[in-house]
C-alpha cells in the first residue's frame, strides 16, 4: 500500500512538472482549469504518500510538492497579460486568473508543514495586485480563512476577526463543514474580544468544547472555565487556539470581580473578600496572587480603579468601574 501511494505521487509529480513546462510555453490561460486539478491532486497525493510511511515527521513528498506548486504560482503570477475580472479561459486571457487557487493550496501545505513564515511571501504580491479580490467567491473565502489564521498567530486579533467574518458571511450556505471550520477560529477570537456565542450557535454546530468556556466567562465561574479548557486541551492545541483561549481567563476574572462588587455593593472592596470568592469556587489563592491579577486587569483597563497595597483594598471608580467598551472591542 505504501509503495503504491509513493509511486502514485511520483507519477503525479512527473505530470505536474510537464504541465508547468507546457504552461510556460503556452499562450493565454486555457490551461488553468487543468493546472488547478493537477495542483490539487499533487497536494493530496503527497499528503497521502507521507502518511503511508507511518512516520509523522516524514514530509518529503509534501515538501517536494510545495516546490512544484511554487513553480506553478510563479508562472501564473508573472504572466504579462493584464488580469481582467471574470474573463473567460481563452488563448488571450491572463494566467493570473489561476493564482489565487494555487495560493490557497500553498497556504494549506505551509500550515501542514508548520512553515507559516513562507505564507508572508505570498501575501504582498497577491494583495498589491488586487488578485485576492479577483477570484471566485470560493477562492476568496478560502483566502480570507487562511489569512485570518495568520493574523491570529501574529496576535492581530482585530484583523483576524474581520477576515473570519468575511469568510463566514460569504461561505456557501450549504457548506456546513466549511462554516464550522471557520468558526473553530472565529469563536475563540470573538471570545477574546468579549463577544460570547449564543447557545443556539453552539448547538447548531455541535460546539461542545466552547460551552463551558462561554458559560464560565459569562458568569465569572473560573472553575467551569478552567475545567472546560483542560477537558478539550488536546483539541485546542491541535487547532492552535489553546494559548488564545487561555488569555480569555482575564475576562473571566473581570466578570468574577464584577459579581463580587455587586454583592459587596460599594467601591472599596477588601482583597480578602475577593480571595474568598476563589475559595468558594474551589480554587483558593493568597492575597499576593489576588493583587497580581487585579494589577493586570487595571493595566489592561478591564477595571477602573487602584490598589491600596498597605490596606489590602481595591478602590473602584465611581463611574463605570467595569467598562464594557474595553472588553468588547
Amino acid at each position: 500500500m505504501h509503495n503504491d501511494l509513493v509511486h502514485t505521487y511520483e507519477a503525479q509529480s512527473t505530470l505536474h512538472s510537464a504541465l508547468n513546462h507546457a504552461l510556460g510555453s503556452s499562450k493565454g490561460n486555457w490551461l488553468i482549469p487543468a493546472l488547478h486539478v493537477v495542483c490539487r491532486n499533487t497536494h493530496r497525493a503527497a499528503a497521502l504518500a507521507d502518511e503511508s510511511t507511518g512516520n509523522k515527521n516524514d514530509h518529503a513528498r509534501l515538501q517536494n510538492a510545495v516546490t512544484l506548486l511554487q513553480a506553478s504560482y510563479s508562472k501564473t503570477l508573472n504572466d504579462r497579460v493584464e488580469l481582467r475580472p471574470n474573463e473567460p479561459f481563452s488563448e488571450d486571457g491572463s494566467k493570473k486568473i489561476g493564482v489565487l487557487y494555487i495560493v490557497n493550496q500553498l497556504f494549506s501545505m505551509y500550515f501542514r508543514l508548520n512553515t507559516l513564515r513562507l505564507c508572508k511571501n505570498l501575501l504582498k504580491p497577491v494583495e498589491s495586485r488586487g488578485i485576492h479580490e479577483s477570484g471566485t467567491m470560493g477562492e476568496m473565502v478560502t483566502y480570507r480563512y487562511y489569512v485570518g489564521r495568520l493574523n491570529m498567530f501574529e496576535d492581530q486579533y482585530d484583523l483576524a476577526e474581520k477576515n473570519f467574518d468575511y469568510a463566514l458571511r460569504h461561505c456557501h450556505r450549504s457548506a456546513v463543514a466549511n462554516k464550522k471550520r471557520i468558526l473553530n477560529y472565529l469563536v475563540p477570537v470573538k471570545l477574546l474580544r468579549g463577544r460570547l456565542p449564543t447557545s443556539k450557535l453552539l448547538h447548531k454546530y455541535s460546539f461542545r468544547e466552547f460551552v463551558a468556556l462561554s458559560n464560565g466567562m459569562r458568569t465569572g465561574n473560573l472553575m467551569e472555565f478552567s475545567d472546560g479548557l483542560i477537558k478539550y486541551q488536546d483539541l485546542f492545541i491541535r487547532r492552535g487556539t489553546y494559548l488564545l483561549l487561555e488569555k480569555c481567563k482575564m475576562i473571566c476574572y473581570r466578570n468574577l470581580f464584577k459579581r463580587v462588587y455587586k454583592i459587596v455593593g460599594k467601591e472599596q472592596i477588601r482583597l480578602d473578600c475577593i480571595a474568598q470568592s476563589f475559595k468558594w469556587l474551589g480554587m483558593p489563592i493568597d492575597l499576593d496572587e489576588v493583587e497580581c491579577i487585579l494589577a493586570n486587569l487595571i493595566f489592561k483597563q478591564y477595571i477602573r480603579g487602584y490598589l491600596s497595597h498597605e490596606k489590602k483594598i481595591l478602590v473602584l471608580s465611581k463611574k463605570e468601574p467595569f467598562p464594557t467598551s474595553t472588553v468588547i472591542k
